[in-house]
Formats: structure tokens, C-alpha cells, sequence
């Protein structure tokens, strides 16, 4: 069970909708199905929904539906009685138990085998569960959130996962867009974490990300997504080896579009056109990684001055540079109201 709330840091459109969305539909109660590729922050957006909501202060009970083989899975969700099985040495609560009044988050839905998703069906049109070896069946109030890193809508016709499953759980949809789609996000990212593991690591001095690393961090592709990027940044502040993740950088493959594309998923900007494959002038690494790093400026300064009114001191002192080097930015990179 969670006790800590993360925030959901960018200001990229697919982030400002997102945050949109949870204000909406955090007091409904309705069933939401979390989509994204693995590491895009599914678990934040389930946390910042609880947090949002009425359900705050009761359980954040999380399950790894991929973690657990299908027999543990079942008496992990639904709990049992003492003598269900053998080793069942003593009565154990499940997670829908535990998490009632509160949120079960279910993490890799699309991993659960098709008879669990069965029994899982049941407790979501009727409310109520049976206990392993239990003959009597249990009331639970338990707001179901899930999240995968599937396209479900594929599942179904693979015959991997029940069509009923999916319209009961995917009343609302929200689809993260991998971090390769919305570069804009990274600088803030990076403030967050470096603030946070400053703090974790009780580094002295404190480790500050200067522009060239924040520049080859905006650049790079993150097949990994946010999760990649938390671990490189710790790698960066403990151990200071800045320049062989670069050249490791290097050596991995660009992620194939096609493979992980997901309903209503963002493309890259910088995709190749379709028409044919892009001139060889345009893979200047400095280049690209301008283009990047002024994108990412110039989204978050847009966004910065909007939601100050184009309040150019306070902006300035929110996005920790001087007024002159604001006024200078706004310049550089045609920025209008």
C-alpha cells in the first residue's frame, strides 16, 4: 500500500490532458484502463487519480498481474481460507479485501490468463468475491484501476483477453505517449529528480545538471521511457560517469515506431516522411540536438509565460533563469503571446 504521492511533471499537451482528465473523472468511480509503453508513468497517473479523489486517506493496493503465476495471482487478488490448499497454514486477505473503500491498481492487465479475467469479470458487475476454499461470497467497494503496456484492442483478437473484461474495465482510457514524443517534458523531469535523489542521496554539493547534459538528455530517444531516465540520472549523481552513458547512448537501436504503437498514440516529430528516407545532411548530431533542446525551451516557456499572464519577472524567477536571459529567449526563439 502506497502513502506518498508523485507528481505528474511536463507541460506537454499529452501531460495537460492528463491532468484534465484525472480532475474529471477522479470522484466518478468508473473503471479506467491506464495505456502506455512500459516505463511511461501508468503507476503515477493511478496515484495521482486516488490522490485526486474522495478515496484519499484509504488503501492504494497495488498487483503486478505479470509478476505472479495464475494460481498465485488468484489467491493474491481474492485471498484464502486456512486448509484452501495445501500450505495454507493460516486464513489470508486478499487484495480486494485489503483495498476496500480504496483503489486496487492492476498493473499488466493484459497478462492475466483468460480464466482469472473471468473471475475478475464477476467482481466488477456484482461487487462481490469468494475467498479461496470460501463458501460464503464477501462485499467489496473497491475502485479498479488498470493499466498495460498491450494494445488490448489486439488482445481481443488473439483471443488473449475477454471482450466483456475490456468494456467493463475501459469505461475511461488514458494514454500515456512514450517520452520520445513529448521532449518538452525532460528538463522538468530532470529538475524533479535531481531535487529528489539530491535529497535521497545527501549529496554535498548538490549535483546541477548544467545545459549540455540537459541537452544530449532532451536528444536521446528513451526506449525506456521515464523510468530509463530516473535510472540514468541516478547513475549520473552517484557514480559521475556522464560521458560513457553517452557513448552507450550511441549503441542502442531506435526504438521500431510500428512495434509499440498504441491507440491514439503520439508519433515522434521527428519521424522520417513516409515518402522516402530522410536526407543523410539532417543527422548532424549538434543539430539535432538544438533543434531538440530550443523545442523543449520554447514549449516551456510558452507555457510558463501563458500561465503567468506573460508576467516576465515572475516567469523568470519560476523558470530560474535571469529576466535578461528570459527577454533573450523570447527573442531567440520567436516566442509570441
Amino acid at each position: 500500500m502506497h502513502n506518498f504521492e508523485t507528481p505528474l511533471i511536463g507541460v506537454s499537451q499529452t501531460i495537460i490532458k492528463t491532468r484534465e482528465l484525472i480532475a474529471h473523472v477522479a470522484n466518478t468511480g468508473l473503471n479506467i484502463v491506464i495505456t502506455g509503453e512500459s516505463g511511461v508513468g501508468k503507476e503515477v497517473v493511478a496515484q495521482n487519480l486516488y490522490y485526486s479523489s474522495s478515496r484519499n486517506g484509504k488503501p492504494f493496493v497495488k498487483v503486478n498481474c505479470a509478476a505472479l503465476p495464475d494460481g498465485l495471482l488468484e489467491s493474491e487478488l481474492f485471498g484464502y481460507e486456512r486448509g484452501a490448499f495445501t500450505g495454507a497454514d493460516k486464513k489470508r486477505r486478499g487484495k480486494f479485501e485489503l483495498a476496500n473503500g480504496g483503489v486496487l491498481f492492476l498493473d499488466e492487465i493484459g497478462d492475466m490468463s483468460i480464466l482469472l479475467q473471468a473471475k475478475l469479470l464477476h467482481v466488477l458487475q456484482s461487487g462481490e468475491f469468494a475467498p479461496l476454499g470460501s463458501e460464503t461470497d464477501r462485499q467489496t467497494d473497491t475502485w479498479v484501476i488498470a493499466a498495460t503496456n498491450r494494445s488490448l484492442n489486439q488482445e481481443i483478437k488473439n483471443g488473449t483477453f475477454r471482450k466483456d473484461l475490456y468494456y467493463r474495465l475501459n469505461t475511461i482510457n488514458i494514454h500515456l505517449s512514450p517520452l520520445r514524443t513529448r521532449r518538452e517534458d525532460i528538463p522538468f523531469l530532470i529538475e524533479f529528480f535531481v531535487d529528489a535523489y539530491n535529497e535521497r542521496f545527501k549529496l554535498n554539493p548538490p549535483y546541477k545538471a548544467d545545459r549540455e547534459t540537459i541537452e544530449k538528455l532532451v536528444a536521446h530517444h528513451w526506449p525506456g521511457n521515464v523510468r530509463e531516465l530516473q535510472n540514468i540520472l541516478q547513475r549520473v549523481m552517484v557514480m559521475g560517469d556522464f560521458d560513457a552513458i553517452c557513448k552507450e547512448f550511441e549503441d542502442e537501436p531506435e526504438p521500431d515506431p510500428e512495434a509499440s504503437q498504441q491507440v491514439n498514440s503520439e508519433k515522434p516529430s521527428s519521424e522520417p516522411a513516409a515518402s522516402g528516407k530522410p536526407d543523410l545532411a539532417s543527422f548532424s548530431l549538434k543539430k539535432i540536438k538544438k533543434k531538440a533542446a530550443d523545442k523543449a525551451e520554447k514549449e516551456a516557456i510558452t507555457y510558463v509565460l501563458a500561465e503567468t499572464n506573460w508576467n516576465r519577472s515572475k516567469a523568470s524567477k519560476i523558470l530560474k533563469i535571469s529576466y535578461k536571459t528570459l527577454l533573450y529567449k523570447i527573442s531567440e526563439l520567436e516566442i509570441k503571446p
